[in-house]
């Protein structure tokens, strides 16, 4: 499913707290089906976020939902699935009744970007001491090799562009399913901040 990460909460269970993200998945609508014969692969197509803006769509993309005589929507994405065509059809709502509570689920969405971030963040070194003459390298990493390669040797782990990746979270458990407001509680963190997009896998 495709659906917005709104935050994180916490509920109680058994008088512990547990850490929780809130999802709101869906209503999704099946736009198209693509099959081994006519595509080369089997999955389905899932649109998400109607919009009445169609201007802001590319001509093909337009053509598109015109052609299923479905609305436009602002996200699209596709899913694999084997025998798409048995299990649905285009026009079909897809709601998170699909999951329940206690089953597992993969979630991945696009981390947070911190731009241009030091080695120390980055990467976690702990920095030089900070007293007994240390003078203004307590956040420098070490030497970038100007010995005998003259070169610096690839995978260095230095300062640089931190985030804003795709990332995937495995094996994360559905904690409570809210059909009306379309809110699935997941157990645990869930990449990207507040209002981005995610995809929610089964199993």
């Amino acid at each position: 499913m495709i659906g917005r990460k709104k935050g994180m909460t916490r509920l109680f269970s058994g008088g512990a707290a547990m850490a929780v993200t809130l999802i709101e998945a869906g209503p999704c609508v099946v736009t198209d089906i693509r099959t081994k014969d006519r595509n080369g692969y089997e999955a389905v197509q899932l649109g998400y976020e109607e919009t009445s803006k169609e201007q802001r769509l590319t001509r093909p993309v337009r053509g598109h939902f015109k052609k299923k005589g479905l609305p436009c929507f602002r996200v699209i994405r596709e899913f694999r699935m084997d025998d798409p065509e048995g299990n649905c059809k285009v026009g079909d709502r897809v709601t998170v009744d699909i999951f329940k509570e206690g089953s597992r689920v993969k979630v991945t969405g696009t981390s947070k970007g911190c731009g241009f971030t030091g080695a120390m963040k980055r990467w976690g070194f702990r920095g030089a001491p900070a007293s007994h003459g240390a003078s203004k390298v307590h956040r420098k990493p070490m030497s970038a090799g100007a010995t005998d390669p003259a070169r610096v040797f690839k995978g260095k782990r230095s300062p640089g562009r931190l985030g804003g990746e795709k990332v995937s979270v495995r094996n994360l458990e559905v904690v409570a399913v809210d059909p009306e407001k379309n809110i699935l509680a997941v157990r645990g963190a869930v990449p990207g901040k507040r209002n981005s997009l995610v995809l929610i896998y089964r199993g």
